[in-house]
């Protein structure tokens, strides 16, 4: 890679933690006006770092991301929203029903060419996840407990697969990606809590600081499966 690609992507790296910065100051002091610019470009600019450092490989992994990426950043605008309305809620939780969908195709097609096998303990991890969060927070879904009955098997699924990232040859990629799909799980279950069970201060600052490393480190760990993976 020469020196002006690798300084683009410092650059759009930089971007993204201005933006990530920027959303988390103003949840603290709650400006919406800077929210509302800083939020969406926390995952624009990770769309824009993917593309600029994939695009000359062949693999079909970069529209899956890629797809997966913009699913993200419709979610995040949509719940911008959520105050004026509560159907945006709904409407943002399926856009990120589809991004983890489209992770769980990204994820599955990673350990099929891996050959990894899915294993016992790992998802006896997951279903005491999964268990244990809808436990605490059923009795307070009401008329949203399908919704988020059928959300928490997505992400539990998608983290299930993530988890499996740590047996790819690629260990830093896998890494990366674990992380990353961790830190997601992290942020929708403080989100869920905060909303179902009890709200407590700062819970918005947690969400999107777990929520922005989530993304990034998910896009770095595909960004080095698939250059490593890829013909130039």
């Amino acid at each position: 890679m020469n020196l002006k690609a690798k300084c683009m992507k410092k650059i759009l790296l930089i971007g993204f933690a201005i933006a990530l910065i920027a959303d988390l100051i103003g949840i603290y002091l709650k400006n919406d006006l800077l929210v509302y610019v800083a939020k969406p470009l926390i995952v624009i600019t990770l769309i824009l770092y993917f593309l600029f450092a994939t695009w000359k490989f062949e693999n079909g992994l970069m529209k899956i991301i890629s797809r997966t990426l913009t699913f993200s950043c419709l979610g995040d605008v949509v719940l911008m929203f959520e105050s004026f309305n509560k159907n945006f809620f709904l409407v943002g939780l399926v856009s990120f029903l589809f991004a983890h969908l489209i992770y769980i195709r990204f994820f599955s097609i990673v350990r099929a060419g891996e050959k990894i096998k899915l294993k016992a303990g790992l998802i006896l991890i997951v279903v005491v996840y999964y268990s244990g969060l809808i436990y605490l927070l059923f009795n307070d879904l009401h008329e949203m407990k399908i919704p988020v009955l059928v959300y928490g098997v997505v992400i539990s699924v998608m983290f299930l697969l993530a988890l499996h990232m740590l047996f790819i040859k690629n260990k830093e990629a896998g890494n990366l990606m674990m992380f990353g799909a961790l830190l997601f799980i992290v942020s929708d279950s403080i989100l869920a809590i905060n909303k179902f069970y009890e709200s407590f201060e700062y819970a918005g600052i947690a969400i999107m600081l777990t929520y922005g490393i989530a993304q990034l480190l998910i896009t770095l760990g595909a960004v080095k499966y698939i250059t490593s993976t890829s013909k130039q």
